[in-house]
């Protein structure tokens, strides 16, 4: 390369990165040059970009989805720290775009054989699109075991310590949902939205409760089924494929319910319906915890989403107060909400560490592009946890009977030594 091109590449990235103050990173080009944001520090992460058309895309108009296809579709790859490249995402996504386009155009002007790189319109090509559009749950449960952990636990763990494995944490946070439930021996117990049942099996075995669980995925719901033999409490632990907007014959059946990492998928406008449903499925002094992620009054809303189109198709997240507001109005009394969120960050460290770990053994359930979403969904998340632009809370609603709640007046036990003691298999 004639050494002035090498020059103006320098100068154009020195241009574009120089208000930015995050982790030192490096960009390697798919002809071996590379450029690292201070030269005297070594990266904590590197970007490999693997075509001119790549790095154009990502800075001339850069969005979640085109910084988003391009990972999945390998057209660009991270090396080291994947959590800290959110920092040079934002700072993309936030800057004026007029020095971006010209930093652009000028590598796709300079690459003599940018050609041989960019497959002429495969971005989205059918089968592209097919490989890349993975509802999130249309996954074998071999695909989850090796990063979830023996708990099968798809939603916020509850660490003492940071230093708590997933194993512990995510038991911890089992049982933690009891215990804010309260669940007393023989109480009847609704898990909506169940997944692999692991809260249904500990409060069967645990807590001795008649627990019944209800999910949507036909997968999870056969594997919860095996579990529960396994673990041989078919008589007070079972669990269906079924809506809750279709409980009817199920009213006023339930002591205590909870949904834990569902109510994501309900969305704004359904959010009356949601609540009144469950107020209907809960007998008068019963207590509802709901375990779900919120966004900040103060984050925006962006139309053009990654995880709207590869993760959670349709999906939006609500604020705490208008949740709230739909409970309020549903007849449920709110007694405690407790945010979680630095706990979800550590989770969601545990596991990218476990992706990574297993990507070998994950790549013989499900193709490379499907493995990069979920790497990408959930690194992108924590940081997204991290600076607070989202948040997972857990709300304690209650159905008050003549006025009576049926709770203590203080919640100290809640936090009091568990008597999970050691790591068990739930």
């Amino acid at each position: 390369m004639p050494e002035a091109q090498q020059t103006q590449r320098l100068k154009l990235l020195n241009d574009l990165f120089r208000d930015y103050t995050g982790p030192t990173f490096a960009i390697r080009l798919w002809d071996g040059w590379q450029w690292v944001s201070l030269p005297a520090e070594r990266p904590v992460f590197t970007v490999s970009v693997e075509t001119p058309h790549a790095l154009a895309a990502i800075i001339a108009e850069p969005n979640e989805v085109t910084l988003g296809e391009a990972f999945i579709n390998q057209e660009i790859d991270v090396e080291g720290d994947i959590f800290s490249v959110f920092t040079v995402a934002e700072y993309l996504l936030n800057r004026p775009r007029s020095l971006q386009r010209r930093v652009a155009d000028f590598f796709l002007r300079t690459a003599a054989r940018s050609e041989r790189w960019f497959r002429q319109g495969a971005r989205h090509s059918k089968g592209r699109d097919r490989a890349s559009i993975a509802y999130h749950y249309d996954q074998p449960v071999e695909f989850f075991r090796p990063w979830l952990g023996s708990t099968l636990a798809y939603s916020c763990a509850y660490f003492r310590s940071a230093s708590d494995s997933l194993e512990a944490a995510q038991t911890q946070k089992i049982d933690l949902i009891c215990r804010k439930l309260r669940l007393q021996p023989l109480e009847s117990f609704l898990d909506i939205g169940c997944g692999w049942g692991s809260l249904v099996l500990h409060a069967a075995r645990e807590y001795n409760a008649r627990a019944h669980g209800i999910t949507l995925s036909t997968i999870q719901a056969e594997t919860a089924l095996r579990r529960i033999k396994d673990a041989g409490t078919e008589q007070r632990c079972t669990v269906e494929l079924r809506d809750y907007r279709d409980c009817e014959a199920l009213r006023g059946s339930f002591d205590k319910i909870a949904s834990v990492g569902m109510f994501e998928h309900v969305g704004l406008k359904n959010l009356p319906t949601y609540f009144s449903a469950v107020h209907r499925l809960l007998r008068p002094g019963g207590t509802f915890l709901n375990h779900g992620i919120a966004r900040s009054a103060q984050s925006p809303v962006r139309d053009n989403s990654f995880i709207d189109r590869y993760v959670f198709p349709d999906g939006r997240l609500v604020t705490l107060s208008e949740a709230m507001i739909a409970a309020e109005d549903s007849g449920f009394e709110v007694r405690d909400v407790e945010n979680l969120r630095e706990h979800y960050e550590l989770t969601l460290r545990k596991w990218v560490e476990g992706l990574r770990q297993s990507r070998d053994e994950l790549l013989n359930y499900v193709p490379e592009t499907t493995y990069r979403i979920w790497l990408l969904y959930m690194a992108g998340s924590a940081a997204a946890f991290r600076r607070g632009d989202i948040a997972v809370y857990q709300v304690l609603l209650s159905r008050p009977e003549k006025g009576k709640s049926q709770l203590p007046l203080v919640r100290e036990d809640w936090y009091t030594t568990s008597k999970i003691e050691h790591e068990i298999e739930v």
